[in-house]
């Protein structure tokens, strides 16, 4: 095997090897997507893209000459076959067409390998950012359910004290307005005994006042009778004289 094919069948091996690592049940994708996220990826990253197209190029440019070296052995495999006078050529022949069907799937597989690779690298990404999200959104599907039921329950908390401060402002309403009407009939009792005051002085101070227009009276027939008895004591005075 000459050296580009070796290096070609260890790139295969490589191929499968991380391809079977990749594989492994026990190993989560959140732990590749932490592998992945090292520093010295984010420095390769830019040549990755033409590392990866010059590996594909040049597995294809090998793929096409095992093709060729295919058709070519595989013809001059049938005109030996056909002639039977040179045996030695013959085995000569097909180990060449042995040599050259297997560097043709030995660069057949790596390229396969290989973008499998490439694939099987971007769907862990992918699973692993996916699982991410579904963790944050896990969680802040948690934060909002615990929200939501604590928002329910000071909304029923609110509504319990609404409810007694609405029954204590009724009791409190009652109480006042079993109040106002107590008062109420206070003061009209009390209007009643001041009305019932106020006609028996009314009253009072009529009858006073009979009173005292009859005192007056009396008290001038008493000057009139006075003075008549006066002008009978001068007279009676004078007639002596």
């Amino acid at each position: 095997m000459t050296l580009q094919w070796a290096a070609v069948a260890t790139f295969l091996y490589a191929e499968i090897g991380l391809i079977l690592i990749f594989c492994l049940p026990f190993i989560p994708p959140q732990r590749w997507q932490k592998i992945f996220s090292f520093s010295v990826w984010g420095k390769i990253a830019t040549f990755w893209n033409k590392a990866f197209l010059t590996i594909i190029v040049l597995l294809i440019v090998l793929f096409l000459d095992a093709v060729r070296e295919v058709r070519k052995y595989s013809s001059a495999h049938a005109i030996e076959r056909s002639s039977a006078s040179r045996p030695a050529a013959y085995e000569h022949t097909q180990m060449k067409l042995f040599r050259s069907q297997r560097n043709l799937y030995i660069t057949g597989f790596s390229l396969f390998f290989w973008l499998v690779l490439r694939r099987l690298v971007t769907l862990i990404t992918q699973l692993a950012k996916e699982l991410s999200n579904k963790g944050v959104l896990k969680v802040q599907a948690e934060n909002t359910n615990q929200a939501a039921k604590k928002f329910m329950e000071e909304n029923e908390r609110l509504k319990r004290l609404l409810k007694n401060h609405d029954k204590e402002e009724e009791h409190i309403l009652e109480a006042e307005n079993k109040k106002l009407a107590e008062d109420k009939e206070k003061l009209k009792t009390e209007l009643e005994k001041a009305s019932d005051a106020l006609s028996k002085a009314q009253n009072d101070m009529t009858i006073m006042k009979m009173q005292s227009e009859r005192l007056l009276k009396e008290y001038d027939q008493l000057l009139k009778e006075h003075s008549e008895l006066q002008d009978r004591a001068g007279k009676g005075n004078k007639k002596s004289l």
